[in-house]
């Protein structure tokens, strides 16, 4: 991310945080009672707030209603693995309560729900905030009371390159990563491609468009449109007919799920024209393909890391067949087809590890655990793909594999694509 992106994050969070710096430092001023509890013996001094010998309190916050709402349901899959887990006797024997509250995508909601985390709920961390713009909204306020901020639900490659957020870590590849693998793609397969791009108009769709223009930079393929939209839009049909007249021969999907669903809908109505199409992994669930048509999304093109629960290569897989019991059995509403399911088991399974590697029991033992994953397995990834991260490299995923829609489910295809090896590290 270049400099003059990371300031804009940065005054964007200022600006929402704003009042709640002004609205808790009255609480901060009260002292000792807002600190919670500390350890002793070698931890001593450390916070163990939300933590005992046999619970964990996790908060996570989530678009359960509004523009954003389909990725709600990645909430489902991690309380499904953290009761599967408490089943079988919890985290290191204790059992996770996970909390979670509805933000509605508007980041001065996700404020308002991380001080109810924090200062109601007392938990131990605040696991995945959803979004971009919400993540950036509240990594100030978690810093500043030191509370843990693991694996956000967000690619925004800020999270690996801020030296001033100690607490806060991505988990997913972040969006340059992913750019970087659709670039080598074309480079490699359509080495003259003409590139059209719908991305919103935020810190998401920016990062991921400018890491793809960064990687494509000196190659014959070239970006001849570009259109935005805003969330609040109720639809991009306007920008589609606008990058249709391009005439481009590719077109770079750069959404969150209902413009994804919209853009793939306004790409196949258009029969006079047909570019490859593809589409950010955050979109590229079946969920929202499926309202498209199937048979209107063949020969789509993403990118993923984790396995899909709907292809049956995976059938016989002991974490797939973990996942749909433990669905079945504590989300029976939810369908465990829905690749944000999968996401949320997955992330849930991964902060496991790292709970477990906690050399203290403490908020400044997981800090400390997410920053030193040494190529750590889960079970919902796929092969080849595993958590690293070191005083370095603050990307705990950063390998990815392309995927083809095909039939009524994504087909992987090619070799995983380590992009710390491919393209070197990711700077600020």
């Amino acid at each position: 991310m270049n400099r003059m992106r990371k300031k804009t994050v940065l005054r964007a969070a200022a600006a929402t945080t704003a009042a709640l710096l002004t609205a808790t430092a009255c609480a901060t001023q009260r002292g000792q009672e807002d600190k919670g509890t500390t350890a002793g013996g070698a931890c001593k001094g450390q916070q163990t707030t939300g933590i005992t010998d046999k619970t964990i309190k996790l908060g996570g916050i989530y678009p359960l209603s509004g523009p954003a709402s389909a990725y709600g349901t990645i909430s489902e899959g991690v309380e499904a693995y953290f009761k599967y887990v408490n089943d079988k006797g919890g985290i290191d024997g204790r059992k996770v309560e996970f909390v979670v509250r509805d933000d509605g995508y508007q980041p001065p909601k996700a404020v308002e729900e991380a001080r109810r985390l924090v200062e109601r709920e007392k938990v131990f961390a605040v696991f995945q905030t959803l979004g971009t713009p919400s993540t950036a909204a509240v990594w100030d306020y978690l810093n500043q009371q030191k509370v843990p901020q693991p694996f956000v639900a967000t690619g925004a490659s800020i999270w690996g390159t801020d030296d001033k957020h100690p607490w806060t870590i991505g988990w997913q590849p972040n969006y340059v990563a992913e750019a970087r693998v659709y670039a080598k793609y074309l480079k490699d397969t359509k080495p003259k491609a003409k590139v059209a791009a719908l991305y919103q108009n935020d810190d998401f769709g920016k990062d991921l468009l400018g890491g793809f223009e960064k990687a494509v930079a000196g190659s014959g393929i070239k970006v001849v449109a570009k259109e935005s939209y805003e969330v609040t839009d109720p639809s991009v049909s306007a920008q589609m007919a606008n990058l249709a007249r391009s005439k481009a021969d590719v077109l770079l999907n750069i959404t969150t799920p209902k413009f994804g669903s919209q853009a793939l809908a306004a790409d196949a109505k258009n029969t006079k024209w047909d570019p490859l199409h593809i589409v950010n992994n955050v979109s590229s669930s079946a969920a929202v393909l499926k309202p498209v048509g199937f048979k209107n999304v063949q020969g789509v093109v993403s990118a993923t890391y984790f396995k899909d629960p709907a292809d049956p290569q995976w059938a016989d897989d002991p974490e797939i067949k973990a996942y749909r019991k433990a669905m079945r059995k504590y989300a029976p509403d939810a369908d465990p087809a829905n690749q944000f399911n999968a996401y949320g088991w997955a992330v849930a399974s991964s902060l496991h590890q790292a709970l477990a590697a906690m050399k203290c029991p403490t908020r400044e033992g997981l800090r400390d655990a997410v920053r030193n994953l040494k190529e750590v397995k889960a079970g919902m990834l796929l092969p080849g793909v595993t958590l690293a991260t070191g005083p370095d490299d603050a990307f705990p995923i950063e390998t990815m594999q392309l995927m083809r829609f095909k039939g009524e489910r994504w087909s992987l295809f090619g070799q995983p694509v380590d992009t710390r090896k491919e393209f070197g590290p990711i700077t600020h």
